[in-house]
């Protein structure tokens, strides 16, 4: 048994991550086969989505160098589009801790770029030169690292200017933890929001190297340098190790969800929601959004609202 890719591996197995099921089963169905000589397979999950966002959306900023603010500077470049004085700042696709460009590409959006701009925009509506700011999400989430450090920028951004998440389809997991930090939140009637919860994947491929007529021995110093390799069964100890770190990380999650929607839900009733995934109103009567609209009418309402008539 081969780890084709462990730079992947490593960013995919035995983390937490904020990202909904779903999305999980689909990329391990996409792209296992590329991780691991003969695929991995989910136990008791079948379940998975085709969810690309930005399809049509926004270009690709490039790969820029480790300074990107200085970079975007040098050039000239806009940190992101605005109109009638707000900035609109894309959370889409899969997210991620490292990239040195804004916006999406190849299909991921980084916490990184994503903290330049909110950087930028904070000068700005400081400066006065910005009325308002909204995040357009269509996410499932993604990666831990970085992301409740770039929902506490958001959220700081929101005490200075109005700020609105506008989905144009699903804001999950990692998604709507950064969007919940927006002052408003409007969901198209056919978008989704939810799943405040965390999930970790386990590679074993014990099984198979056994079938193969292969072993792996593994010589270590420290009872638990090896905790979680793919070669042996995950023994229990390590696997409520896994779910206690899990846990943690699900409290932060619905502590960070109650602070951006004090009075509309708290961290007690983001906890209660066991990391469903709700639709339609029901995401309006439980608390994660404010509002049922399609994206263009929510920003054009947003747009007026900050811009009033002199």
């Amino acid at each position: 048994m081969t780890i084709l890719s462990p730079h992947i591996a490593g960013r995919l197995f035995d983390t937490p991550l904020l990202i909904a099921p779903d999305k999980l089963a689909a990329m391990v169905a996409g792209i296992g086969g590329r991780i691991v000589d003969g695929g991995v397979v989910l136990i008791n999950h079948g379940a998975t989505v085709d969810h690309t966002a930005f399809s049509a959306g926004r270009p690709s900023m490039g790969v820029l160098d480790s300074d990107l603010t200085a970079r975007l500077d040098r050039n000239r470049q806009q940190f992101y589009p605005v109109i009638e004085g707000v900035a609109v700042i894309g959370v889409e696709g899969s997210l991620v801790q490292k990239g040195s460009y804004l916006g999406q590409s190849s299909g991921q959006t980084s916490y990184q770029g994503l903290q330049v701009q909110i950087a930028r925009a904070t000068a700005e509506a400081t400066a006065g030169k910005l009325k308002g700011v909204v995040f357009e999400g269509d996410s499932l989430g993604g990666e831990v690292s970085g992301a409740f450090e770039t929902a506490d920028a958001i959220h700081e951004l929101s005490q200075i200017v109005p700020t609105m998440g506008i989905l144009t389809d699903a804001a999950a997991s990692g998604g709507y933890l950064l969007i919940s930090q927006c002052r408003q939140i409007a969901m198209p009637k056919s978008g989704l929001a939810g799943s405040i919860g965390v999930v970790s994947m386990h590679l074993d491929v014990s099984g198979k190297m056994e079938k193969d007529g292969v072993r792996a021995t593994l010589i270590t110093a420290g009872e638990h340098k090896a905790d979680g390799n793919p070669f042996e069964a995950l023994d229990d100890d390590f696997r409520q190790a896994i779910q206690a770190r899990n846990e943690s990380v699900r409290q932060q999650f619905a502590e960070t969800v109650g602070r951006g929607r004090k009075g509309r839900m708290s961290k007690a009733q983001a906890l209660a929601t066991e990391a469903r995934i709700y639709f339609d109103q029901q995401a309006v009567d439980i608390g994660l959004v404010d509002v049922i609209a399609p994206a263009q009418a929510a920003f054009s309402a947003f747009v007026k609202a900050v811009n009033p008539a002199a």
